[in-house]
């Protein structure tokens, strides 16, 4: 890329030889001479990219293009004389030759140059000016005609020659108040008796933009161009005054602080001047916003307080960015401002219906809370906590009801939150001052009362930076939230009328006093029928269009989307059957895009072919053929699933094993269990020698998997009393349920996805504590409709459903071990 700058006068002094037939300050005999001087018909045009060359005046300038560079070493070689026009864009590398100017000057080349750089260097001085004509040659370079451009002398009178003064004093004082220009300009200048060469020497070296030099350099009449630089050097002056005005007004101090303080006074005084925007127009523009916000007195006289203080502030100070921000943010927050609720119940149930299949629970909460809000048009907003395992559509329930209610819709993941100013903000009088988050999504919002999801709310954490689940209190606390204060705004903000949605996978690890504040709806585990339904309504259109197909591209029946479920899915919700669909969905698209012909209506083959091999084998779940080993129900974070647990003796010393990574509340099950038998051998029909010759060693497979929990407490005794009895454990049967020393059966959680576990597993019989009746009710009769179920209230009803009467045919002789040991004494 070529650069052409114009050089200071001065500099181009060196660059110039003792023997240079030229001398700089033109007298008026050399005037009248160039005037006379014939302007060629045909001139080489040089195309100059950021300066103007006037007549009679001296300028350097770096020749970098192709074209350039040939034009003028051509041009030097001969008679020197060439046509300097500026560009209309200096910023176009390769002007056409319309691009260039109408008005330009004839220059001699009076020295060329080769500089240490690898530029080229030419010295030119201006002649006459021309009118461009018609181009005559385009390459190498331009050449074109030309008619001289006269210039019109105007009559000499007092007007005149006080223009002509004004411009020699103007020039002098400007040079006089810039340190930057040589004192030499001034005496060139003083030394200058051609007017008109003085008119030129000061346009081409006044602090003026190319356009403005070039409407110079094509105004002829002489009086007109005089003025027309007057004006400018009378503007150049007045902006040298002003900035030594505000110089005079700032001491000037080397200490950091007071040098910042100079430089933005200087540009408070600039903005002032161009009407831009100071520091006062911002406060004013705060106060202008302020007046739109719909606050309380409180909040108004406490903004303008701080906004008095911002006044008051130095805005070179590190404190006046802080409150800025902190005024700004109050400004943002949507006090008093609300979204219009939608009382429509049945347009809210379609959409809930829509949205989500089952959860019936839910939604009768949501078409409560709208009823009464629609009587009243005033509640408190209710805190909802959505507890069931992954998959279920926890979250994505929280963006339905805020299409059902017409609201905004907010979520906060606090999932691995452990610092305390993540809910409630910092102080702003810290660095990096923030909001806490529930303050930064209703400014997100720009709304006070949106559908506000807080996801994975037993997933915060504590440490040394405090317990957000205790930030938590006041925000989820409806008897609280109406004044809930946030570090950072400082102020009272009413959070009763946002609708709190927190989901979690489980309650076990949420702070009984946060717990205690939420009203709990659990979302269970769906059946194989719902499944079936929401994959047929929701998951298989979905998953058509994200991979482009259409609705008839792939059609899966029910029966085979039961046996996806079966075989490849274990899971409470739908999102691994989603990710299982999904690919069945991209054999289809793949096979669509290569052009292979196949069924749309696709067979477990078909399925087999683009899902392998099962992963799950549901026969595993039903053999109890060995006696000692029982089918327990377990609760896990995804749902629930069954589990064995296997028993079996050897002859020793009585000494008890467990194994399978299990944790203590599960140890002291076994223990328990243990006792008890002990306790009722004989009503059990066991002979209590077997207790000190047999070795007894308890396993739960899955040995990697750490399982704890009370709810295996009947299935550990029924394990032990199969295993001392050596009878058998009725097929397809489970049980849960929590034991005491006394024999009672206690009630355990999770019942829902535990005989949901059940039914996938092909269990036929389930027992249960008869406290847990309330919870069986509550599942539809459809889907348990072939299930059957035996409530219990003591340990010995357990026994007496699970094991069957008769003994296998390997069952403990202890009689015969006995006689044996005899023998061997003997």
């Amino acid at each position: 890329m070529s650069k052409f700058d114009q050089f200071d006068f001065n500099q181009a002094l060196p660059l110039i030889n003792e023997d240079t037939e030229f001398f700089p300050l033109m007298s008026p005999e050399d005037e009248e001479e160039m005037n006379n001087e014939q302007t060629p018909e045909v001139l080489s045009i040089l195309p100059l990219r950021n300066t103007v060359l006037f007549p009679g005046v001296v300028i350097p300038i770096t020749v970098g293009r192709d074209k350039s560079i040939k034009l003028i070493k051509d041009a030097y070689k001969g008679d020197k004389t060439i046509g300097v026009v500026a560009q209309k864009d200096g910023n176009a590398e390769d002007p056409s030759f319309t691009e260039l100017n109408a008005i330009g000057t004839v220059a001699i080349i009076v020295k060329m140059l080769q500089m240490p750089d690898g530029n080229t260097t030419v010295i030119i001085q201006g002649k006459n000016r021309f009118k461009l004509g018609e181009l005559v040659q385009e390459e190498p370079y331009f050449k074109a005609t030309v008619e001289k451009f006269e210039e019109i002398r105007p009559k000499v009178d007092r007007e005149f020659k006080a223009a002509i003064a004004s411009v020699k004093e103007i020039a002098m004082q400007i040079i006089q108040f810039s340190p930057n220009i040589p004192s030499e300009a001034a005496i060139a200048i003083k030394n200058i008796d051609s007017v008109p060469f003085l008119i030129n020497f000061i346009s081409s070296n006044m602090n003026a933009s190319v356009a403005d030099k070039q409407a110079m350099l094509e105004v002829a009449n002489l009086r007109e161009r005089a003025h027309l630089v007057l004006g400018h050097l009378t503007s150049e002056l007045q902006m040298l005054e002003l900035k030594n005005q505000i110089q005079s007004k700032v001491k000037v101090d080397l200490d950091k602080q007071q040098r910042d303080y100079f430089l933005n006074q200087q540009l408070k005084t600039i903005q002032e001047e161009l009407g831009g925007n100071s520091p006062d127009m911002e406060i004013e523009e705060l106060r202008a916003r302020a007046k739109k916000k719909h606050w309380s007195k409180e909040t108004g006289e406490h903004f303008n307080k701080e906004v008095d203080k911002l006044a008051r502030m130095n805005p070179v100070a590190a404190d006046y960015s802080v409150q800025i921000n902190y005024l700004e943010v109050l400004l943002d927050l949507p006090w008093g401002e609300f979204t219009k609720d939608n009382f429509d119940l049945k347009r809210a149930q379609k959409i809930l219906d829509k949205d989500h299949y089952g959860l019936e629970k839910v939604k009768k909460r949501i078409i409560e809370y709208l009823a009464v809000l629609k009587l009243k048009h005033n509640m408190k907003a209710p805190i909802l906590c959505l507890v069931g395992p992954p998959g279920v559509g926890k979250t994505s329930l929280g963006k339905s009801i805020a299409k059902a209610l017409g609201r905004k819709y907010v979520r906060m993941a606090l999932g691995g939150i452990r610092d305390e100013a993540e809910i409630r903000g910092h102080r702003k009088t810290y660095i990096g001052a923030m909001p806490g988050r529930v303050i930064q999504s209703l400014k997100k919002a720009a709304s006070s009362n949106p559908v506000f999801v807080l996801d994975e709310i037993d997933k915060v954490g504590n440490d040394f930076r405090g317990d957000p689940s205790s930030a938590l209190l006041e925000v989820l606390d409806p008897e609280q939230n109406n004044a809930f204060v946030d570090n950072f705004v400082e102020l009272d903000y009413d959070l009763s009328n946002v609708m709190f949605i927190a989901t979690a996978n489980s309650l076990s690890n949420i702070q009984p006093a946060l717990l205690d504040r939420m009203e709990i709806i659990e979302v269970n585990g769906y059946t194989i029928e719902e499944k079936i339904e929401i994959a047929k309504k929701h998951l298989i259109p979905k998953q058509k269009e994200v991979h482009g197909l259409k609705a008839k591209d792939v059609n899966l029946k029910s029966a085979l989307i039961e046996k996806i479920i079966e075989d490849y899915t274990r899971e409470s919700g739908v999102r691994s059957l989603e990710k299982t669909l999904g690919s069945v969905v991209r054999s289809a698209a793949t096979k669509i895009a290569m052009e292979e012909a196949y069924n749309p209506n696709y067979t477990y083959e078909d399925v087999s072919q683009a899902l392998g091999a099962p992963y799950y084998d549901k026969d595993a779940y039903e053999g109890n053929e060995v006696a000692g080993v029982v089918t327990g129900l377990a609760w896990t974070s995804v749902g629930g699933d069954i589990l064995f647990i296997e028993a079996s003796l050897s002859p020793g010393k009585g000494k008890m094993t467990l194994t399978g990574n299990l944790g203590d509340v599960m140890k002291e099950s076994a223990v328990i269990a243990m006792a008890y038998i002990r306790a009722h051998a004989q009503e059990l029909e066991i002979d209590h020698r077997v207790f000190d010759q047999w070795d007894l060693h308890i396993h739960v497979p899955a040995g990697a998997t750490p399982k704890d929990g009370p709810s295996a407490g009947i299935t550990m005794l029924t394990a032990l009393t199969s295993a001392f009895t050596q009878r058998q454990v009725k097929q397809h049967l489970a049980m849960t349920g929590e034991i005491t020393l006394r024999g009672k059966v206690l009630p355990v959680g999770g019942i829902k996805e535990k005989i949901l576990a059940a039914k996938r597993a092909n269990i036929k019989e389930v027992i249960l504590c008869k406290s847990n009746q309330k919870d069986i009710l509550e599942i539809k009769a459809d889907y348990i409709k072939d299930m059957t179920f035996h409530y219990v209230s003591n340990m010995m009803d357990v026994v007496k459903l699970a094991l069957l009467p008769v003994k296998v045919k390997n069952a403990l002789d202890i009689s015969y071990r006995e006689e044996g040991n005899k023998q061997k004494q003997d």
